[in-house]
């Protein structure tokens, strides 16, 4: 069985339901994981998504800010929920499908300025990182896990478009990168889209919308990720090859979001 997972940050979910529609019918996602999908769960577009055949939707919604849900194909099932928001956030909902654990999230951006003194939003998304990474070293590695969604770090040198010039940027600085080499190592996760597209080659999700054209620029960052527990290497590693992509044409698209799709397959 094939199970293909995509995470998305869609930045407005009312507004890109048709966009939604469209990716799920040219990509055939299994579970699509979205966030920032700004809105409460009674404004959530429920009948758009049954008619593009993910009927069964866990939503954690927020009014008007942040807000993640999972839309699925086939049944979900209730997963231990892995909130490590301390602001008390619309920023994680927890599924299990087809025997997988799965937790989308929408980690803080964490503001302008990189000092956790001077800047309670950097300090709100370290402490975000430090909660999830203390609770994945109490899970057991054999556990069929995944980890996804705007995780707001760009983690390598190839994940931005200079790391030179953005290692002082909030999303590409040392404390940052720190951060999520303690969550990867907490559970030894497999970083799925990378493996697909090893170094040196550049791997970006995000461009921003100053640009008037993105692939012109590819001022682009790595910002949305899908993480597999070491449990499930064998469903995710296939022949010696993982099957996960960025979907940056999607980032075309007429008033698109500033985050590309990404996808991985696992066979099950």
């Amino acid at each position: 069985m094939r199970l293909r997972i995509a995470t998305w940050n869609v930045n407005s979910v009312r507004l890109r339901a048709e966009q939604a529609a469209r990716f799920v019918d040219e990509q055939a996602p299994d579970v699509l994981c979205m966030q920032e999908i700004k809105c409460q769960e009674g404004e959530f577009p429920r009948e758009a998504f049954v008619a593009m055949g993910l009927p069964h939707i866990k939503i954690m919604g927020q009014k008007g800010w942040h807000g993640v849900a999972i839309a699925s194909r086939l049944p979900l099932e209730d997963a231990p929920v892995l909130n490590a928001c301390r602001e008390g956030h619309a920023r994680c909902v927890s599924a299990k499908v087809a025997g997988v654990e799965i937790h989308n999230f929408y980690i803080p951006a964490g503001g302008e300025v990189p000092d956790r003194a001077l800047n309670p939003k950097f300090d709100h998304k370290l402490d975000f990182y430090e909660t999830l990474t203390a609770e994945m070293k109490r899970r057991a590695p054999k556990a069929p896990l995944i980890l996804t969604g705007d995780l707001n770090v760009a983690p390598g040198e190839n994940d931005v478009w200079s790391h030179r010039q953005m290692s002082k940027i909030v999303s590409h600085t040392p404390i940052e990168l720190e951060a999520f080499a303690g969550l990867m190592g907490a559970m030894d996760f497999l970083d799925l889209p990378r493996l697909a597209t090893p170094e040196p080659e550049k791997l970006f999700s995000w461009w921003s919308y100053r640009a008037a054209d993105f692939r012109k620029s590819n001022r682009g960052l790595r910002l949305d990720h899908i993480l597999a527990s070491p449990g499930l290497r064998d469903a995710a590693v296939v022949d010696g090859k993982v099957s996960s992509k960025v979907h940056d044409t999607v980032r075309e698209w007429e008033r698109p979001s500033d985050h590309a799709p990404v996808t991985a397959d696992l066979r099950l």
